[in-house]
Formats: C-alpha cells, sequence, structure tokens
C-alpha cells in the first residue's frame, strides 16, 4: 500500500517514492491470469514498460534540471504514459497530430524507425538546442520527420482541425492520382485533453468529421481525448467525456482504460482498427490520470487537497504495469528498480550534454525556416507555361484564348487565370462556401467545377476554421490548396488558424514540415448597396502581424493575375503561406474616370508573365512633385483625385500602388519617397495600426526629409450600412483637399 504523504512535500518527489516502494513491497496475487487474452505478449509488455519508465523518467529529469536552468520545459507526461499503447498500435506512417502529454507515445513509437533515440532527441529538445530534430531548438514540441508527427504548438485543440483535414486529404490524394507520401490505408492520429475537447475549434474539428462522416465521405482520423478529469485548475464534470461523444453522429466512440495496459491494449486496438478498416472518426475516451501538476510551476495544493492529489497519484499506470511484469515472472523487483534507475541515469546524462549542445545564437538562425525565398526558383517557377497545344485545346482554340479576348475586369481575368493555375498545376483543389455549383458569391469560381470535377473544386461546410483546417491537412499530404474564405471578416473567426498554426509550422519544425497554400479572401470596403462591417471589413492589421505570411492586394485586372501566378509559385517552390485579398468592389470595376469608359478594363497576361513578390505598380513614373502611396480601392480614388488636382496644379503626382502588404517592400518605398518633398498615404483601412502606420514608420527609419507627410485612412470604427459607410471611410475628395493642402 502507498504510504500517504505530508502536502508540503514536492509531490514528483512523492510520486517517485510511491513506484520505488510500490515495487520494493508489491505481492503477486495467486489469481490465475493469461496476458495472451489482453493481446500482449511478454516482449510487447517490456517494450510498453520501458517506454512508459523513459517517460516518467524524462519528467523527473526536467524537473531537477529545470532548477539548474538547464530545462526549459517541464510540462510533462506523468500519469498519461498509457499512450504508449497508440505508440504501438498507430504505424509511425500515420500522420500523428499530437498534443504535450505524448512522452509514452513518443518512446514507443520511435521503436518503429531505427536509429532513432527518443530520449537524446527529447533532451535536445528540452535544451533549446540548435540539433534538437524536431524544432532546431525553436521550442519543446514532440515532433519527427521519419516518425511523420507533425510538430504542434497548440495546447489549446488548435490542431484538430488541420487533423480532419489530412485525413480527409488521404482519400482526396487518392482520387487525384497523386503520389502520396504515406501508405493509402493509413490513418490520422489527433490527441488532446478532456479539457480542450471544450474548445470551441475542438467542437468544430469534431462537427467537421461528423459532417463530412454524415455524407459518406471517407475520414479516417482518431480523435483521441486523454482524460485525466482536470485542466490545470479546472475540473471537468463527472461522465461529461462520455456524454458529450458518445452518441455524435458519424463518429464512432470507444472507451479504453489508459491506467491498465493489461485491460486497454485490447480496446485500443479495437479502435484503431475500426478506424483502419471503416475509414471513418473515431473518438477514443483514454482514462489517464494527471500527476506532478500541470507543469513543474504549478502547485496543486492550492486548488487540489491532499485526499485528491494521492488519490491521483495512487492511479499512477507505471504501478499497473509494474504489477503486470512482476506477476508474470517477467522481471523481478530489483530489475525493475535497477532499470529505472538507470534510465534516469542515462536522461540526466544525455540532458546534461544536451545542455551543453549549439544553441542559436543569432537572428538569422532563428528566422532561418520561417519565410524561406528563392527568388529565382520562385520566378522561373511562375514564369513555367504548360504545354500550349493542351492550353489551347483546354480554352477551346486559339482565338478562345483569355490573351486574345477583349480587356475583361478583375472577376472574369481571375477566373481565367485559376483556370490557368489548376490547368498548370493538377494538385491544387479550390474550395471553400459556394465556390462549386454557385461559383462563389461574386462568380469568380464559376465553369469550375464543370471544367475541373468535384475532386479539385468542392463546397465545404459553413466554418472558416475547418475551411483553413482543411487546408493544411491537404499541404501536408503534397495538395496545393487554394481555399477561400468569402469575407475578410470572416478570416478573423479563423485567423489563429493561420496565426498559430499554418505559418507557424515551417519555424516549429525547423523548414522540415510544411503546408503551401494560397488563401482568396474577399475583402475591403466601398461594397454599395451591400452594408454593414462583415461585408465591408477593411481591416487586415491582424493579417500583417504573422510572422512569415505574404498578403497580397491587386487592385487590377492584370496584376490579380499575375500576382496569383507568383504566389502559387512560391507555395510550390518555397512551400509558402499567402494571403490574396481581393477587393470586392473593384470585382466588376470597367471605368476609371467616368462611367463607361472602360479603362479599368485590362488585358490577360500572357503565360509566362508575372509579377515579382514586392513590386509595386507606378502611375505617373515622371511626376515629380508629389507621391501617393496606396493600395486596393486607393488606387482609383488616388487617379481621380489626382486627375482633378492637376486640371487646375502645375504640381504632378506620381501614385504607387503597393499590391503588396507584408512584408513592405521598404527598398521600393524608400527609392521613390526619398525624391519628394510632399508625400500622402492614401489606406482605407482603420488608422489603428493600418498598412499606413508601417509605410510612415519605415520614412521616418529611413530620414525620408519630406516636409509634407500626410496619412489619409478610415475611421476607428466598424464599418456602418448604407451611405452612412462613406462618412467613415476616405473619399476622393478627401484625397483632394490633402493634394490641395500640401500646396499651402
Amino acid at each position: 500500500m502507498v504510504k500517504k504523504q505530508s502536502k508540503v512535500i514536492n509531490r514528483a518527489e512523492v510520486v517517485d517514492r510511491n513506484f520505488i516502494e510500490f515495487v520494493h513491497n508489491y505481492q503477486p496475487d495467486s489469481s490465475e491470469q493469461s496476458l495472451a487474452l489482453s493481446g500482449l505478449s511478454p516482449e510487447k509488455l517490456l517494450d510498453l514498460f520501458e517506454s512508459q519508465l523513459r517517460s516518467r523518467q524524462l519528467d523527473l529529469m526536467a524537473r531537477k534540471l529545470k532548477l539548474e536552468n538547464k530545462v526549459f520545459y517541464t510540462i510533462g507526461s506523468s500519469g498519461h504514459e498509457g499512450n504508449v499503447m497508440l505508440g504501438d498500435l498507430v504505424r509511425h506512417t500515420d500522420p500523428a497530430f499530437l498534443h504535450y502529454r505524448s512522452g509514452g507515445l513518443m518512446m514507443e513509437r520511435s521503436r518503429q524507425v531505427e536509429g532513432i533515440d527518443p530520449i537524446w532527441d527529447t533532451c535536445l529538445s528540452f535544451a533549446a538546442s540548435k540539433n534538437d530534430p524536431a524544432s532546431g531548438g525553436r521550442h519543446k514540441v514532440w515532433g519527427s520527420k521519419p516518425l511523420w508527427v507533425i510538430p504542434q504548438t497548440s495546447t489549446i485543440a488548435s490542431h484538430l482541425p488541420k487533423a480532419v483535414g489530412c485525413a480527409l486529404g488521404i482519400e482526396l490524394a487518392q482520387r487525384s492520382d497523386m503520389n502520396m507520401p504515406i501508405p493509402n490505408d493509413s490513418i490520422v492520429l489527433c490527441n488532446f485533453g478532456d479539457a480542450s475537447s471544450n474548445h470551441s475549434t475542438a467542437q468544430g474539428a469534431f462537427n467537421a468529421a461528423s459532417w463530412s462522416a454524415f455524407q459518406g465521405l471517407k475520414t479516417p482520423i482518431l480523435f483521441v481525448c486523454e482524460d485525466n478529469g482536470i485542466g490545470i485548475s479546472v475540473k471537468t464534470p463527472k461522465n461529461w467525456i462520455s456524454e458529450n461523444f458518445n452518441n455524435r453522429p458519424g463518429i464512432q466512440y470507444f472507451y479504453a482504460d489508459g491506467l491498465d495496459l493489461e485491460t486497454g491494449y485490447h480496446q485500443v486496438k479495437r479502435a484503431v482498427d475500426y478506424c483502419r478498416q471503416e475509414r471513418k472518426p473515431v473518438f477514443l475516451h483514454l482514462k489517464t490520470t494527471r500527476l506532478m501538476g500541470h507543469a513543474g510551476t504549478d502547485f496543486e495544493v492550492d486548488y487540489r487537497n491532499l485526499a485528491e492529489l494521492e488519490a491521483c497519484e495512487a492511479q499512477d499506470p507505471l504501478l499497473k504495469t509494474a504489477a503486470s511484469v512482476m506477476r508474470y515472472d517477467l522481471m523481478n523487483s530489483s530489475q525493475i528498480i535497477d532499470k529505472y534507475n538507470d534510465i534516469l541515469e542515462e536522461c540526466l546524462y544525455k540532458a546534461n550534454q544536451a545542455h551543453s549542445d549549439t544553441k542559436l545564437t543569432t537572428l538569422h538562425e532563428v528566422m532561418t525556416p520561417l519565410a524561406p525565398f528563392d527568388a529565382d526558383e520562385v520566378y522561373q517557377e511562375a514564369a513555367r507555361t504548360v504545354d500550349a497545344v493542351d492550353r489551347i485545346a483546354y480554352f477551346g482554340g486559339e482565338k478562345s484564348l483569355p490573351e486574345n479576348q477583349p480587356h475583361k475586369h478583375m472577376a472574369i481575368q481571375i477566373n481565367k487565370g485559376l483556370q490557368d493555375l489548376m490547368l498548370k498545376y493538377p494538385e491544387t483543389v479550390l474550395f471553400g462556401e459556394d465556390v462549386a455549383q454557385k461559383g462563389g458569391v461574386y462568380t469568380i469560381t464559376k465553369q469550375l467545377l464543370k471544367k475541373f470535377g468535384p475532386k479539385r473544386i468542392f463546397n465545404t461546410l459553413l466554418d472558416e476554421q475547418t475551411i483553413l483546417g482543411l487546408a493544411q491537412g491537404y499541404a501536408t499530404l503534397g495538395l496545393l490548396p487554394l481555399p477561400e474564405i468569402q469575407y475578410l471578416a470572416y478570416f478573423h473567426n479563423a485567423c489563429d488558424q493561420i496565426r498559430g498554426e499554418a505559418a507557424s509550422l515551417q519555424f516549429f519544425s525547423n523548414g522540415q514540415f510544411s503546408n503551401p497554400m494560397v488563401v482568396r479572401i474577399a475583402g475591403l470596403g466601398y461594397q454599395k448597396g451591400f452594408g454593414g462591417h462583415f461585408h465591408n471589413d477593411n481591416s487586415i492589421a491582424a493579417i500583417r502581424d504573422i510572422p512569415g505570411v505574404i498578403v497580397a492586394c491587386p487592385s487590377r485586372a492584370d496584376d490579380a493575375v499575375n500576382m496569383m501566378r507568383t504566389l502559387v509559385a512560391l507555395s510550390k517552390v518555397n512551400q509558402r503561406v499567402s494571403l490574396f485579398i481581393e477587393p470586392i468592389a473593384l470585382y466588376m470595376q470597367k471605368d476609371l474616370f467616368h462611367e463607361a469608359d472602360g479603362k479599368w478594363n485590362f488585358s490577360y497576361p500572357k503565360p509566362g508573365e508575372y509579377t515579382q513578390v514586392g513590386a509595386p505598380r507606378i502611375y505617373k513614373n515622371n511626376a515629380k512633385d508629389i507621391l501617393i502611396i496606396t493600395y486596393g480601392n486607393g488606387v482609383l480614388m488616388s487617379l481621380r483625385a489626382v486627375r482633378k488636382f492637376e486640371e487646375k496644379s502645375t504640381s504632378r503626382v506620381k501614385v504607387m500602388d503597393l499590391r503588396w502588404l507584408q512584408p513592405l517592400n521598404a527598398k521600393a518605398i524608400k527609392k521613390h519617397a526619398e525624391k519628394f518633398d510632399r508625400i500622402i498615404i492614401v489606406d482605407e483601412g482603420r488608422r489603428s495600426a493600418c498598412v499606413g502606420e508601417g509605410i510612415v514608420t519605415l520614412l521616418t527609419e529611413q530620414n525620408v526629409a519630406a516636409t509634407y507627410i500626410k496619412l489619409i485612412t478610415g475611421a476607428d470604427t466598424f464599418t456602418p450600412l448604407a451611405d452612412a459607410a462613406n462618412l467613415v471611410l476616405p473619399d476622393e475628395n478627401i484625397i483632394l483637399n490633402a493634394l490641395r493642402d500640401s500646396e499651402s
């Protein structure tokens, strides 16, 4: 029997002492039992036990060496070591999206590939070593390229949407005749805690899996809820997980005892086999406990009484596995204690070695995997064309080629540009709300379903988190996604799927994993007769803040096509994540100065043309008096204001369309701005944290000595309905007044 310990004693020390005393004092019972009934062989039980011991001693080592500042992460897996069963029963070629209590799983999964030392690899990660094979010293994450463990930084189950996307992508990739990097019968493993299951992101993923399976789509995902009954300090209500997930349509519920390998192994195997054979979502409710608190800095005695702590410690899964090992005479108590101590010594030794290992020491080293850009290769790829004969056949004859058609507005040319890209890249898939039969709210994707079929053009459920999660999952398997977010305002509902997940993957995997995509977003303001801030969202501050993301915004049709070509090439070559903001008010814009002048219709770019990342478009390049820097809707407004201004002024105005909003091209901005004494920046976004703020900062930092700098922006408010919208957005008259003021 485990002795009760004083609440003031370090609970890690208690857990450690409990195990040693339990093994020393254990007396096998006389009841006849058969290990074979559990599905375990003696050899398998010993392997699983050793993996559990490794995981436990890594936790204890981390607590010890954290005090010496040699370890930088103490969220452990103690109490969750039953997930070694998943490490054994799920293949190493099954993509795994793991949460932070997966130490046992990783120790066991590592056995499936020769040459991996999971203790050494984990110690490198704990020590933030440059040679950490998961992240290169950037974060403590469970990850491994050879083990197909995609590194996650999530603590709130935000990795679930992309896991669902990966599961759906397995069949999609097969139907697309792609050479998948994993076997066709692979499943996706995704684990999380009971508290995280309540997060809206997780609920969206469960719903997406259920929605897909309900319609007969193959969705081989194994959701594993490791239920320890508490989230940091907030308890999970009794039976909440089982009652909540036992009867969800399309998802099969299984329960397994993660505290007892003899009981749990067969239960876990049933869940894994069902998922693999039936190709349906499975929710595996794995009973665990939490030992030693949430992390090393967590003092559980502040919110759990001693009796509760001791009850959890009495459920320690290592106690039950040790009992099984001794009951079947596989090891005696002395051998177990020796093994236990030997593993601790190995962990301490390797952790001390890792502490002395090479660290990231320069900003360049830290940022290298964040935003790779091989310009020559990207532009060579952007200029690459498909076979001319095939392209002529696709468009129905040489005269029908889009570049041989009359000038058109942006909506039509984006549509043709997407067709060219889909033709050029067979691995592209385009999806979102309403993009298929309807062709999108603004008909941008009209006819694409008919031309490319439902394997490549398809609708999704109404959930932006799922759309972006699907994109990440598909990309993991080698597809090149072109997801559509119907309105910019709705992107903000799912922003973390780009900020915390998609954009961070190359960084936190040291470039080993990626999820390339070009996200098309209809946005910005000035929609006439269609009001409200959800359809006139002019704020991109949250987007520009995301490290490593390219943000592009065309104002005219030909630019839109050429910029898309560049972005897709960037995804193809450097696996980058890009956001392509399409100004809704300019989709159908044909005229520039007056009705029916047709001066905002443009020709379709010839095959092989593209636009370099960051390159602005300049209007009236010879003007030397005033410079306007703008983008999107601001380009037309500025050109109109300039025309009126120059009718009565001798000053001449150059207009610079940035086109690329993140990162800003500081070199180009300086090159043009330093020649002007008067500069006006036109940004329809809200004043706080707008693109214009970034431009003003650049001008200041680069000592641009203009005597007149004017920043015109929208008001710091949401966009109201109807004509009231005009009160909060800049217009031609405001720009014209600024031009006139610059003369005084």
